[in-house]
């Protein structure tokens, strides 16, 4: 006579639900690519071509997101960022 085995396994499977905000930079009139590339390496710690591309973006595109992350941090970063002229919003 065979003996038949079962096992039940017991997992949890939480998620870590962790809820990222977008600093938005919209295209404007005013700005020089140079002031935005050298504002986004100065504010938000992008690197030279991450800068670049982002600018780019936003002048053919009209916006871009270019940084993710809690409320907490991007508050302070997205208020630089309209001190220096900028247009951007956190979504």
């Amino acid at each position: 006579m065979a003996t038949i085995e079962k096992t039940k396994e017991r997992t949890s499977t939480k998620e870590a639900v962790a809820i990222n905000n977008e600093i938005v930079l919209f295209n404007d009139d005013v700005n020089t690519f140079d002031h935005v590339i050298e504002t986004l390496i100065r504010v938000c710690k992008h690197d030279e071509l991450q800068a670049e591309q982002c600018a780019l973006l936003v002048h053919y595109k009209g916006k871009c997101t270019v940084k993710t992350g809690s409320l907490d941090e991007l508050k302070p970063q997205c208020s630089s960022l309209l001190e220096a002229g900028l247009s951007a919003e956190i979504i």
